[in-house]
C-alpha cells in the first residue's frame, strides 16, 4: 500500500523536472552556431593582423625618418609597388616558382633518405647508436661553411640549392619517424610476438601506422624548413634561374624596400601553404587509418 506521503513527494519531484525541462537553456539554431564559430575562428586573427598594419604604419612614419623609410616601407606602398604593378609582381612570382621547385625536390629526397634513415635506426639498437650521433652533426653543421665545398661538387646552380634543402630539412623527418617508430605500446609488440609476426609484418601493419602523426609532424616541420633552405641555396649559388633569394638579395642591394618586403611576404606565403598542405594529407592519412584501426593482425 503507497503511503499518502508518496503522493506528493512524486508530484514535487515530476514538478522539479517539468521546470528543469522547462528552464534548460534553448539550443541555439544550427545557422547561429555555425555563424559564432566563424566569428570566433576568423575575428581575432583580423583582430591581431590589424594591430600588426597599424603598428607597421606607427614605425613607418613615427619612428623613421622620410630618407631611411626604405628600412620599412609602409603597407600601401608594399602593395602599390610589390604587389599591384604587374611587372615586379610577375619577376617576383617567377623567382617563387623556381624556389618552389627547389624546396619541393628537396623536401621529397629529405623524406625518403629520413624515412629509410629511421627505419634502419629503428630495427636495431647498434645501428640507432652508430647513425644518430652523424645525423645531430649533421644538423649542427653550418651551411654557411660548407657553401664552398657545395658549390665544388655539385656546381653553383640548381643542384647546390637542392642539397642545401635537403641539409636544413632532413633532421626532422629522422627524428620525428624515429620517435614514432619507436612509441608503439610493449604489449602490442608482445601481441604480434605471439602471433610470430615478422619484422616486416611488424613494421607495416604496428609500428608505422603507429607512427604516421609523429611523421607527419616531422613532414610539416620540414617542408618549412625546405623552403628556407631553398631561400638560402639561392642567396649563395646564383646560377641558372632566378629565385626567389636572389631576388631578395638584388632587393637588398639596391634598397628596394617595396619589392623587398613583398618578396619576404611571398616567401612566407610559400611556407605556410605547404605547411596547411601538409596538415590536410595528415588529416587525410591518419584519419582513414585510425578509422580502420581495429582491424585484426
Amino acid at each position: 500500500m503507497i503511503s499518502e506521503e508518496a503522493t506528493p513527494t512524486g508530484a514535487l519531484m515530476d514538478e522539479g523536472a517539468a521546470d528543469g525541462i522547462l528552464s534548460a537553456p534553448a539550443v541555439p539554431p544550427p545557422g547561429r552556431s555555425r555563424l559564432a564559430v566563424i566569428i570566433r575562428t576568423i575575428l581575432p586573427p583580423i583582430i591581431f593582423g590589424a594591430f600588426i598594419v597599424g603598428f607597421w604604419y606607427a614605425v613607418s612614419y613615427g619612428v623613421l625618418d622620410a630618407d631611411r623609410r626604405f628600412l620599412l616601407e609602409p603597407p600601401h606602398r608594399v602593395w602599390l609597388v610589390g604587389f599591384a604593378d604587374w611587372t615586379n609582381l610577375s619577376e617576383q612570382l617567377r623567382g617563387l616558382y623556381s624556389s618552389a621547385r627547389v624546396a619541393f625536390l628537396g623536401l621529397a629526397i629529405s623524406i625518403v633518405i629520413g624515412m629509410v634513415v629511421a627505419v634502419l635506426m629503428s630495427q636495431a639498437k647498434s645501428m640507432e647508436r652508430a647513425m644518430f650521433p652523424y645525423m645531430v652533426t649533421l644538423q649542427a653543421i653550418p651551411i654557411l661553411a660548407i657553401v664552398p665545398l657545395i658549390g665544388f661538387w655539385f656546381g653553383f646552380g640548381f643542384k647546390s640549392r637542392v642539397v642545401v634543402a635537403v641539409l636544413i630539412s632532413l633532421f626532422p623527418i629522422v627524428v620525428n619517424t624515429l620517435f614514432g617508430l619507436q612509441s608503439a605500446e610493449r604489449g602490442v609488440h608482445d601481441l604480434f610476438t605471439l602471433h610470430h609476426a615478422s619484422r616486416l609484418t611488424r613494421l607495416r601493419k604496428l609500428t608505422l601506422p603507429n607512427a604516421l602523426p609523429a611523421i607527419f609532424a616531422g613532414f610539416r616541420i620540414s617542408a618549412g624548413l625546405s623552403v628556407i633552405g631553398a631561400i638560402v641555396g639561392d642567396f649563395f649559388f646564383g646560377q641558372g634561374d632566378v629565385g626567389i633569394g636572389q631576388l631578395l638579395r638584388r632587393y637588398a642591394n639596391f634598397l628596394q624596400g617595396e619589392q623587398l618586403l613583398s618578396a619576404v611576404i611571398l616567401s612566407s606565403l610559400l611556407g605556410v601553404a605547404v605547411f596547411l598542405a601538409f596538415g590536410w594529407l595528415q588529416d587525410k592519412v591518419t584519419g582513414k587509418w585510425y578509422e580502420h584501426g581495429d582491424e585484426s593482425i
